[in-house]
């Protein structure tokens, strides 16, 4: 099973929304240099954020993105689901009709529960979490800067 890139890069621009919560909104080429994700990218990835309003976007010079509500009251699922749906590992989660030993198919349980598991976790880590987790390893291994 991956992750896509889809939801890995609107995972980390999201984080830094929310690293960067209240300062105001942020380009988005600062965040895809920062995250090193190519900009053209990075904008099919925030229109699906901004549409369904975890995302809302400034206009002008001082312009830019920045999260519709706090950091806390989105979680890492909301991303997940509105960038490429619930995650099912099999097909047959989505649509049993399209397999006919859906009924007594015992691996399709397993898959199942496994999917959920995932999305369990998904559901119960907000960004808020993610950017203390972000904060703390950052703490441990501070950036190196050369002159």
């Amino acid at each position: 099973m991956r992750i896509s890139t889809k939801i890995r890069y609107g995972a980390r621009a999201m984080l830094e929304l929310a690293f960067r919560y209240g300062e105001g909104p942020i380009d988005l080429k600062e965040i895809a240099k920062k995250e090193d994700i190519s900009l053209k990218y990075l904008e099919q990835v925030i229109i699906p954020l901004r549409t369904a309003g975890l995302v809302k976007s400034v206009r002008g010079s001082k312009g830019g993105y920045s999260l519709a509500k706090p950091p806390s009251e989105i979680c890492l699922n909301d991303v997940v689901e509105i960038l490429d749906g619930t995650i099912q590992l099999i097909e047959c989660l989505k649509d049993p009709k399209g397999c006919k030993k859906a009924p007594f198919c015992v691996t399709r349980d397993i898959w199942q529960e496994a999917s959920d598991a995932i999305n369990k976790i998904f559901r119960s880590i907000t960004f808020e979490e993610m950017v203390n987790r972000k904060k703390e390893k950052e703490g441990k291994n501070p950036p190196m800067y050369q002159i």
